[in-house]
């Protein structure tokens, strides 16, 4: 499976905003961010103008980027939220949002996308009972989401839970921290993001 495997601090610092790749580090002073807020490279600091389309390429790598979705799985979700019904810059957010690994990122049981991936992928996830190993599985309203373990490493995700209870949760998701688990009650808008998106950018890129 293709993953991104450079250094995930140089993704921020390109985008000029903190995308929270690498969990609890991004609120700390050892943030990339915090000490060099410019982009990498030899030309990071020189200060241009962006045209149009460059603001619409940078909006659609920064979604990517926080979900950890590379191009080709991007744009297969694009082409899905294209033939909805529903406004396709509000369907792509959708579609990202109840991504399996990011359903675990966001009821707190990972510090980071990239950790909630690494849960998943090993097997410890359930929906309705039935073990899904695999990240991009789209979450359907109703389903029950759990993660079953052995109780070590359970004890070490409840523990988790109560460290990153100051983060919000979504608001479309039912969410029990004691029992690991949580229930999609609602479809995603683009408020539960928690990221200042312009989609309207995205679907101008691909609509030339």
């Amino acid at each position: 499976m293709a993953r991104h495997i450079q250094p995930s601090c140089r993704l921020c610092r390109r985008e000029g905003a903190k995308l929270f790749l690498k969990g609890s580090r991004c609120v700390t002073d050892k943030c990339a961010m915090s000490r060099r807020d410019y982009a990498p490279g030899q030309h990071g600091q020189i200060r241009k103008k962006e045209s149009n389309y460059g603001l619409q390429m940078r909006e659609k790598q920064k979604v990517k980027r926080i979900y950890g979705v590379l191009e080709r799985q991007f744009r297969h979700y694009f082409q899905i939220a294209e033939r909805s019904k529903e406004v396709t810059g509000i369907m792509l957010l959708q579609l990202l949002e109840r991504r399996l690994d990011n359903i675990i990122f966001r009821i707190n049981l990972a510090s980071s996308r990239a950790e909630a991936r690494q849960l998943v992928q090993h097997g410890r996830v359930y929906v309705n009972g039935k073990r899904v190993d695999i990240p991009s599985y789209t979450a359907k309203l109703g389903e029950e989401i759990s993660v079953k373990a052995s109780e070590k490493f359970t004890k070490a995700l409840k523990e988790r839970f109560e460290i990153l209870k100051d983060r919000a949760l979504p608001k479309w998701l039912e969410v029990d921290g004691q029992s690991l688990k949580a229930k999609v009650t609602a479809m995603p808008t683009k408020e539960d993001v928690g990221f200042p998106i312009q989609e309207q950018l995205i679907v101008e890129l691909y609509s030339k």
